[in-house]
Parts: C-alpha cells; sequence; structure tokens
C-alpha cells in the first residue's frame, strides 16, 4: 500500500524515505530506491498531487538551460565577456548574442561592457563538460546599471520569489524597488529611497533565513505592513 511518510513544508535529511509505494512519483531533488522514495539532500518537502520534490536548503548553483541569472563580468576576450555565475562555472557571452550592433574585429569591448559589469542573462545551453552559454537576446535582458547587488543562497530563490512571484511582489510593493532575482542567488534591487532599499534587503534576508518555517507568506506581509505603514495584498495565495 502506497502513503507518504511526511508533512508538505517538513525539513527532510539525506536519506530519509518521504513515501512508499509506486503511486507517488520522485520530483526534484528526490530519488527512488526499489518501493521508496528517498531524499538526496537537505531541503524542505514539497508534495505536489503524486509528485514529491524538495527545495533544496544547501549546495552552490547549477546552471540549467533556460535559467535567467545575473552574471558579473570577470574577463573579456577576442569573441565577447566571461562571466561569473556563482557557480563553480563561469558563463560565455559571445558577441552575437550581447548586441544587435555589429561590432567590428578589434573593437574595444569594454565600451559595451566593462569588468564588474553586471548583466542580466539567459543560459542558452549547458555542454555536458559544463562549458555555459548565455544571451542577452530577450525580454529584459540588459546591463544593471546602478542599484545594489546582493547574494543569497541559491536553494532559497524560489521562496524568495514565491508561488507565482508573491514574495517579491510583496516587497516591491512595499518598497517601491526594482528587483530582479537572479536563478544563480545573485538580486539586484534598486528604489527610489537608501532606507527602502534597506528593508528590502531586510526582507529578502528574512526570507532566506525563515525560508523552512511554514506560513511565512502572512508573516511578512505582517513585518512589510508594520515597516511601512502601508496596507500589502499578496499577489497569490500560498507559499
Amino acid at each position: 500500500m502506497s502513503k507518504i511518510l511526511i508533512k508538505d513544508k517538513d525539513i527532510a535529511v539525506p536519506g530519509e524515505v518521504l513515501a512508499e509505494g509506486m503511486d507517488y512519483l520522485p520530483g526534484n531533488g528526490t530519488y527512488r530506491d526499489q518501493e521508496k522514495i528517498r531524499a538526496e539532500r537537505l531541503g524542505l518537502a514539497q508534495i505536489e498531487g503524486r509528485a514529491i520534490k524538495l527545495i533544496l536548503l544547501s549546495g552552490k548553483y547549477l546552471p540549467k538551460r533556460g535559467d535567467t541569472i545575473i552574471g558579473k563580468v570577470e574577463q573579456i576576450i577576442m569573441s565577447g565577456w566571461m562571466l561569473d555565475t556563482n557557480s563553480a562555472y563561469s558563463a560565455m557571452l559571445g558577441m552575437k548574442d550581447a548586441t544587435s550592433e555589429f561590432i567590428p574585429k578589434g573593437a574595444d569591448l569594454t565600451q559595451y561592457f566593462n569588468f564588474g559589469d553586471y548583466i542580466v542573462c539567459k543560459i542558452t545551453n549547458v555542454t555536458s563538460q559544463k562549458l555555459v552559454d548565455v544571451t542577452l537576446r530577450g525580454p529584459g535582458l540588459r546591463k544593471l546599471r546602478n542599484g545594489r547587488i546582493i547574494e543569497v543562497n541559491t536553494n532559497k530563490v524560489p521562496r524568495i520569489i514565491g508561488k507565482k512571484g508573491s514574495m517579491v511582489s510583496m516587497i516591491k510593493q512595499a518598497t517601491d524597488c526594482n528587483i530582479i532575482v537572479g536563478q544563480n542567488g545573485i538580486i539586484w534591487l534598486q528604489g527610489k529611497e537608501p532606507e527602502m532599499e534597506f528593508l528590502a534587503i531586510d526582507a529578502i534576508k528574512k526570507i532566506e533565513s525563515e525560508s523552512h518555517l511554514s506560513g511565512l507568506t502572512d508573516k511578512m506581509k505582517e513585518f512589510l505592513e508594520k515597516a511601512t505603514g502601508k496596507k500589502i495584498s499578496v499577489a497569490a495565495a500560498g507559499e
């Protein structure tokens, strides 16, 4: 007889049996061991119908095709720019993926992106050798100007974003900050007032440290309303 042995949002440790029987399917962060589903890493259990997956609570970012990340220019070569992806692997931004302009041979590439610039880009390919290619061709992909950069645990990014963007929408609404959350754990934000930027950072760090707790959306709503005096609406129900 199939049964689930863990509750939604419980913390699971590596090797822990989460479910028994063939009626349930292993999702991200879990694996099948004969008729059991076990946790692969430390994580927060998430039960979605028949699928059981984990929101991982530890580990570095692993680049995946289709991810939108914030990269930092760390090297300039003849064919483009190498980006720090906040992982063990750098990404290559080629000239044809960086701009629609024609870049003549021998051009000064620092005129486009210089050392230390932060760029919102999308991963287009990851080879088996973990060679990563990115592009700036797409809506919202661009060089970031001014603002503040913070780093969070990459495994907490789904909680910071929230279901259908509910968490980050609340922070934007409360602080009137522009916020971009890279799936590699790098976050850019820019507000009209420094104190609102600091509040947004406090809120993000609070979600990061309390991501394992239930009822976090309501707690964050209360925190932001108390700090700003505003009435905050939740963009999407649930967490």
